[in-house]
C-alpha cells in the first residue's frame, strides 16, 4: 500500500513540476515579449501610439501568468499537506531547497513600500 501511494505521488509531483515549469516559461517569455515591444518601436521611429493595445494585452496577460503561478504554489503547498496525509511527509521531491514553512503561508495582506 505505502509503495503504491509512492509510485502515485511521484507522478503527481512530476505532474506538478511541468506545470510550475511551463508557467515559469511562460511568465518569462511573456515579461520578454512586453519589455521588448516599446524599445523596438521606438528604433522603428514610429509614435508611441504604434502598439499601445499590443502593450496593453501583454501586460494583462502577465499579470494572468503570475496570477496562474501563484495559484500553482498554493497548489504545491497543499499537494505537501496531502503527502503528509498519506503517510510520506519524509518523502522529499524536486531536488530543490525549499523555503521555511512561513513562508509558504499566503500572504494577501497590504504592504507599505518605502520610495525609494
Amino acid at each position: 500500500m505505502l509503495k503504491q501511494r509512492r509510485m502515485i505521488a511521484d507522478q503527481v509531483a512530476a505532474s506538478l513540476f511541468e506545470a510550475e515549469a511551463a508557467i515559469d516559461a511562460a511568465l518569462a517569455k511573456t515579461a520578454g515579449l512586453a519589455g521588448v515591444m516599446p524599445g523596438l518601436r521606438a528604433d522603428a521611429g514610429l509614435s508611441a501610439l504604434i502598439g499601445q493595445d499590443a502593450v496593453e494585452r501583454a501586460s494583462e496577460a502577465l499579470a494572468l501568468l503570475a496570477k496562474a503561478r501563484r495559484a500553482i504554489c498554493e497548489t504545491h503547498r497543499e499537494l505537501d499537506v496531502a503527502k503528509a496525509q498519506i503517510g510520506l511527509g519524509a518523502v522529499m521531491y524536486g531536488g530543490m531547497e525549499k523555503p521555511p514553512n512561513a513562508a509558504l503561508a499566503p500572504s494577501r495582506a497590504l504592504r507599505a513600500v518605502a520610495a525609494g
